[in-house]
């Protein structure tokens, strides 16, 4: 039975259903939705569960290392500068191999003030040593979060998960979804049982101070648990789709790539506008197809390799940019083919950045050739700027 709800809310029904222990976040455009509905569902006792009210994003990641660390399975919920303030913490976690889920909101990062989507705010943060993963669709955010605590929490694993979903695009947006069942959700997701936590019964450190003969260890180790977590992330992707029968790819999924010459590859949301650019072209006779990027970190390289080594053209469209380098998916996809023979033209185009709209002639038009740089809607910002130094009324409206 498929329910008519915003993806917000379906997140927090998600989340309900793992059993978490601890919540504990901060409210902040456009995530306030999830940890609003957690916050009644804690009060109604749909859940035994500890809200924790705090005064900053910094405070929330503080809340839920400390409860991970003593063995409660526990969840936040952030965006944009509130991710950025966690930074800190977010380094503890994945330092002290804490199995936290985490949604990130995606939204654009100041300044100027922006609270439209992008992915600058999680990109951002890829090199913090936590999963990333990113919703196509509500139904995948919902799902998304109990593969999430599965895969963070294999023993091969342990370490944080972060579920992407674009801001507004999906969190505020209504779509029919079916949601779990507690009984379905605790045959899929077992409890959280740790082999190391404190517990004054049997006391350990956690999170001590290292000198340089074991630090690069902890890093060797987090790499290792890192590179495990891709089988482990294909395994329960299938493994939710045998329960449920939903799948959404493992690491990547495609869309008519099996003749496609040309390959368009992004993450999140804006891949269902990609597919229907697709199916236009399609229908032109243009072979064309789709590659999409479930998982960012880890990075699956030799997945997109193999998915790619066919194509004559490789498209790559981002809503991020690595200021001073340009793309930061294609950066890694071409640093991927490094030393490998038959590489296909790969080209980034930055688009979509403060939530600019992304349509189907955006896309079609970066594939005709008006959009070939990765800088092309810079180019055109810059051309508008010299040729007309003075704001429009409708910028000085949304400044103001």
């Amino acid at each position: 039975m498929k329910t008519f709800i915003e993806g917000s809310r379906a997140v927090a029904d998600a989340v309900t259903v793992c059993r978490p222990k601890v919540i504990s976040a901060y409210p902040i455009t456009p995530q306030t939705h999830i940890v609003e509905e957690l916050a009644k569902i804690v009060a109604n006792g749909k859940v035994k569960a500890e809200f924790v009210n705090v005064e900053s994003e910094f405070s929330a990641a503080s809340v839920v290392l400390g409860s991970c660390a003593t063995g409660a399975r526990s969840y936040t919920a952030t965006t944009a500068q509130g991710l950025f303030l966690m930074a800190e913490v977010l380094f503890n976690i994945s330092g002290m191999r804490l199995p936290i889920v985490m949604t990130c909101a995606n939204r654009a990062v100041s300044a100027p003030i922006n609270i439209w989507n992008d992915q600058q705010d999680s990109l951002s943060m890829r090199d913090s040593g936590w999963i990333q993963l990113y919703a196509e669709d509500n139904q995948e955010a919902l799902d998304m979060h109990l593969q999430a605590y599965k895969i963070g929490e294999n023993k091969g694993v342990l370490l944080p998960v972060m579920v992407c979903m674009d801001g507004f695009i999906l969190t505020h947006s209504y779509e029919p979804v079916e949601l779990i069942s507690q009984e379905d959700a605790d045959r899929f997701l077992p409890s959280y049982q740790p082999e190391d936590y404190l517990n004054p019964d049997n006391p350990v450190t956690m999170g001590a101070m290292v000198g340089p003969e074991a630090y690069m260890e902890t890093r060797y180790l987090m790499q290792e648990a890192m590179e495990n977590s891709v089988k482990v992330i294909e395994d329960v992707a299938n493994e939710f789709n045998n329960q449920f029968g939903r799948y959404y790819g493992g690491l990547i999924d495609t869309y008519k790539l099996e003749d496609a010459e040309t390959v368009i590859v992004s993450l999140g949301s804006v891949l269902g506008t990609v597919k229907d650019a697709v199916d236009s072209l399609r229908e032109k006779g243009e072979k064309v197809g789709v590659l999409k990027v479930r998982s960012f970190r880890p990075f699956p390289k030799d997945a997109i390799c193999e998915a790619l080594k066919g194509a004559k053209k490789v498209h790559v469209l981002e809503k991020a940019v690595s200021i001073g380098m340009g793309g930061i998916v294609s950066s890694e996809i071409k640093a991927a083919f490094c030393g490998k023979t038959g590489v296909p033209e790969i080209v980034g185009s930055i688009i979509g950045l403060g939530g600019r709209d992304i349509t189907v002639e955006t896309i079609i038009g970066i594939l005709n050739g008006s959009g070939d740089s990765s800088y092309d809607q810079f180019i055109d910002i810059k051309k508008e700027l010299v040729e007309d130094p003075e704001p429009s009324d409708e910028a000085v409206a949304a400044n103001a």
